[in-house]
């Protein structure tokens, strides 16, 4: 019988790995990008500063150094929690793990208020600083809605791109819209002001006055978005390291170039004449500012970068909001489509696409109803969303002391105890703050005002029935939720 060969068995291929985020993808300054273009520096001096000028007198640059300080504080405590929470949930993956799982489901929901209402809403201001852009330049009046569209396909565009590729652009529009505000500042520099430089702005007489809380408000609120560092910390480099330095370096950068630029603003009229002109016409405060100081050509190069400064903030925002709509899908609180990943880009792109879909509703929504794109659609859409933001803060800071009570660590008493405690403290006054000057952030009606700072709570408080029933439906999502 003749001999029979063995059956060369094939091994069958292996499966094709599922397609991530890409993982050490973004250095520190990378990082640092995405939350100071979150900020718009541009559009927050020249759209915002000269109302606090107005309200708080030449000591404003010192409420922008104080919100600095509070929110450096806060970064302390965050920045160890971070170094032991490692998932992509960002703030309320800290919540839950400080406070419990149904607190941990209301940040989950506020977060994605929070970060939608930021973004969403700044499609109006968009619409509107782009007619202005182009009213000034050429005297032509435009319709805001196709603005806000394109706005919307650029941005979706742009957050289905890889993170390196939005790092880059964020780069390159950073630093023409800070480079604008450095060039207004050499020339009053260099031609020492309207009549001399003063320090006066820091002297106490001139911080401590009642309208300084107005200031502290106004400040707060320039800062929204800058603790979305640990959002990216599955895409970053060492991230133990890189997270920490780019959030402090943004704290530092944002505080200190805010008072350095409100500082000039007043330098280039003058103490005794800054207020009264920043009242009487403070949307064109800086444009009159760096005509002056720079020339007209500057003045329309900033209307320009105004637009640029709008769509970089937009942009922050949409990749922060895409990397928790990954994060709540990788949980199973979302659909599993929500968590898919580009095989090229690395992006969460069904995460951007629904994003870009709410987006289009609710700014097609506004201007069905009428409604104007700055007044209404901003204001009304992105003051409930930075409240939403403040508060997920202050949850944070709270959550930090009982997170390492249950943990064993080496972090010092500095950064576990005392640096959280005072920044609930401090983030707690400065929501009071907030809300108690709500009118001069969104002109509406006692009512309407109501309902905004209603829906941060609102929110937060629906997480907990939430909570029970994900507990008592889907108990091995519940038990994981916010664990990784």
């Amino acid at each position: 019988m003749p001999a029979t060969s063995p059956k060369t068995v094939t091994a069958a291929p292996p499966a094709p790995a599922e397609p991530g985020l890409r993982t050490g993808s973004l250095g520190t300054a990378d990082i640092a990008f995405f939350v100071v273009s979150a900020a718009a520096p541009l559009t927050v001096m020249a759209g915002v500063a000269p109302l606090a000028i107005a309200l708080g007198g030449i000591g404003a640059p010192a409420g922008y150094l104080l919100a600095g300080l509070t929110l450096a504080v806060f970064a302390i405590g965050f920045t160890a929690m971070s170094r032991h929470v490692t998932g992509g949930g960002a703030f309320y993956a800290y919540i839950t793990q400080g406070l419990g799982r149904p607190a941990g489901i209301g940040a989950a929901l506020l977060a994605m208020i929070g970060y939608n209402g930021m973004e969403i809403g700044v499609y109006g201001l968009l619409g509107s600083a782009t007619q202005d852009t182009v009213h000034a330049l050429f005297g032509a009046d435009i319709p805001w809605l196709p603005v806000s569209l394109i706005g919307l396909a650029v941005i979706w565009y742009g957050g289905f791109r890889s993170i390196d590729f939005g790092a880059k652009l964020l780069g390159v529009l950073l630093v023409a819209e800070t480079g604008i505000l450095v060039l207004l500042a050499a020339g009053v520099l260099l031609k020492g002001g309207a009549h001399g430089l003063s320090l006066a702005s820091f002297a106490p007489g001139n911080v401590l006055v009642p309208g300084t809380a107005a200031v502290l408000a106004f400040a707060f609120a320039a800062f929204t978005g800058f603790e979305s560092t640990v959002i990216y910390r599955r895409e970053a480099r060492d991230p133990d390291r890189t997270v920490p330095r780019a959030t402090y370096i943004a704290v530092a950068f944002l505080g200190l170039f805010y008072a350095f630029t409100v500082w000039i603003a007043i330098q280039s009229f003058g103490d005794a004449r800054v207020v009264k002109e920043a009242g009487s016409n403070p949307a064109d405060l800086f444009f009159t500012a760096i005509t002056t100081f720079v020339g007209g050509w500057a003045a329309d190069v900033m209307h320009v970068l105004i637009v640029t400064s709008v769509i970089a903030s937009l942009l922050a925002f949409h990749n922060a909001i895409n990397r928790y709509g990954l994060a709540l899908a990788d949980e199973g609180v979302l659909p599993r489509s929500f968590g898919r990943i580009h095989p090229r880009h690395g992006s969460p792109y069904m995460a951007g696409l629904a994003q870009s879909a709410l987006g289009a509703v609710v700014v097609l929504v506004f201007w069905a109803a009428g409604l104007d794109p700055y007044a209404q659609l901003l204001l009304w859409v992105n003051t409930p969303g930075m409240l939403g933001l403040m508060a997920l803060q202050l949850l944070a800071a709270i959550a930090v002391p009982f997170f390492f009570r249950r943990i064993t660590h080496q972090e010092g008493v500095l950064r576990t105890v005392v640096a959280p405690v005072a920044a609930t403290l401090l983030l707690g006054a400065a929501i009071a703050l907030v809300i108690s000057h709500i009118d001069l952030f969104t002109g509406a009606s006692p009512l309407a005002n109501a309902v905004m700072v209603a829906v941060a709570p609102a929110v937060f408080v629906l997480g907990f029935p939430l909570a029970h029933r994900l507990k008592r439906t889907r108990p091995e999502v519940y038990e994981q939720f916010g664990q990784s």
